[in-house]
């Protein structure tokens, strides 16, 4: 797989694969880097803030059993051997320092000049509210008559001396003046900090060589990982170059992940869709075309015979010549209005109206019909109802609606308007004796063309698109409408508005 692609515009575009890789190894990276963080860079930090927290706590245990010599005792041997500290502790009485307790658990040896240096560190915990941490030499405090302070906590009795970076061994110094009764207690650990450079270097050389193996095991698992999650979507990659070429039969498929297999599922349903709609695009044209053929051969025609025959400029092949252009207009004006509502420039205009006139207004029209073809169109209403709407979409939607049942109505040629009244809203309902429609092809007949029987007529009256003009507009009244429709009992085709009684709507 190619770790960089060209998109369509030509931009450089980088593959999931790489992409994975530049994660996974920035992840290595904070990783490698929070560890060496802490475990070498802050490594000085907890070491010392550990063995002072544990002077700190044999401080307390010691200082808590100060008046019981017993016990004194037990606890300081206790403390000395758990924390590997020397542990120190005297009575003040007036100038004098009285020892009563000492335990080894760092150093066998005498520690020279002892008591020089327990005067001087008793000073400088007074001077600093009874608690002073010091950092020395360790050599120089055990073997030597002075030693050198390189850091303490005089003037921050809370907080802790830290040295960094250090290469000999150093003694941390802990001193503690305690009141209990009468009398002052001097407590005074000293506890070995080991120079922490070799481990430093240890854990510098682990910390890098872990990121070398963990950032190998990044390339690879991305590696893996990367192929089964592209490998599904090469293939549907594939599909959807067939299915641009038209080839709506393709099956996307998807496997091992749920969002792959909804995505192989979307993809699916979207080809049958595109398929659906690429056989009524070639329906559509195929029945424009036939809808303009034939009344354009008819103008054609009648117009080469009253050219070339004499006498034959009659009213009556005039009349034809007449009624095929207006046919024509029809056709051109319901595509363009068709047009309209689905690119939204057709708004309706509100106006209170009586929607049972309409209805008769409509039937008007078709009283030549009823005349010369035999047909029977009744209207059954209760009352008169107002809506209100734009009375102009209305009538447009109850004439096409009867032109339609007009054209699939049964041999008997009757066709019955109803006018009813369901709660708060008025139905109108068309009805028809034709063959009726099956409950698969009920929500394709308001497709544009779409013929329930599959064989493309002449309308008897309209242009064959009035179900789908029918649906714009209702919906951009935000109407219901429907149709009730059964194999061989004929169809009923039906909207609703909110009737108009105050000026509520």
């Amino acid at each position: 797989m190619n770790g960089t692609q060209f998109g369509r515009k030509g931009r450089r575009q980088i593959g999931i694969q790489w992409k994975m890789y530049a994660i996974l190894i920035l992840f290595v990276a904070m990783v490698v880097g929070v560890l060496w963080f802490f475990q070498v860079r802050m490594l000085h930090y907890f070491y010392q803030s550990r063995k002072l927290n544990e002077l700190e706590i044999c401080a307390v245990t010691v200082s808590a059993n100060l008046e019981n010599s017993r016990d004194l005792l037990q606890k300081t041997e206790q403390c000395a051997s758990d924390y590997y500290t020397d542990i120190w502790v005297y009575r003040i009485d007036g100038n004098q320092a009285n020892p009563i307790a000492h335990a080894r658990g760092l150093m066998d040896t005498d520690i020279p000049y002892l008591e020089s240096k327990m005067e001087r560190l008793y000073n400088l915990a007074m001077q600093n509210e009874g608690f002073y941490i010091a950092m020395v030499p360790l050599n120089e405090f055990y073997n030597s008559m002075s030693f050198e302070i390189l850091d303490d906590n005089m003037g921050e009795p809370e907080s802790y001396p830290m040295i960094a970076g250090y290469t000999e061994r150093l003694s941390a110094v802990y001193v503690g003046i305690y009141h209990q009764g009468a009398y002052r207690y001097l407590v005074v650990q000293s506890t070995e900090l080991s120079p922490m450079s070799a481990m430093m270097n240890t854990l510098q050389d682990q910390t890098l060589w872990s990121g070398l193996i963990l950032s190998l095991f990044a390339l690879l698992m991305a590696y893996m990982m990367s192929r089964l999650i592209t490998n599904p979507f090469i293939k549907m990659n594939d599909a959807a170059k067939q299915l641009a070429e038209g080839k709506y039969e393709v099956n996307f498929s998807g496997s091992g992940y749920r969002e792959i297999n909804e995505l192989a599922d979307t993809l699916n349903y979207a080809s049958k869709e595109l398929a659906k709609t690429d056989r009524l695009q070639k329906e559509l044209i195929s029945n424009i075309s036939h809808d303009l053929r034939t009344p354009l051969t008819m103008i054609k025609g009648y117009s080469e015979v009253i050219r070339d025959i004499p006498g034959e400029n009659t009213p009556e092949n005039i009349q034809i010549i007449i009624d095929e252009t207006s046919r024509l207009s029809e056709l051109v004006n319901d595509m363009l209005d068709i047009s309209r509502i689905q690119a939204g420039t057709r708004t309706p205009e509100f106006q209170v109206f009586s929607l049972t006139d309409t209805v008769r207004d409509t039937l008007h029209r078709y009283e030549r019909l009823c005349m010369q073809d035999g047909y029977r169109i009744e209207f059954s209403c209760d009352c008169d109802v107002e809506v209100m709407a734009d009375r102009g979409m209305i009538l447009q939607v109850i004439y096409n609606l009867i032109n339609n049942a007009v054209n699939y109505t049964g041999e008997d040629k009757y066709v019955l308007v109803k006018q009813s009244i369901e709660g708060d809203n008025v139905r109108i309902s068309i009805s028809d004796t034709g063959e009726g429609i099956s409950e698969e092809q009920i929500p394709m007949i308001w497709d544009r063309y779409y013929r329930a029987d599959k064989m493309h007529k002449r309308a008897t009256v309209g242009t064959g698109l009035g179900l789908s003009i029918v649906k714009g507009i209702l919906e951009l009244h935000q109407a219901s409408y429907g149709v009730h429709s059964k194999i061989g009992e004929g169809s009923v085709f039906w909207f609703e508005l909110k009737a108009f009684r105050d000026m509520n709507y």
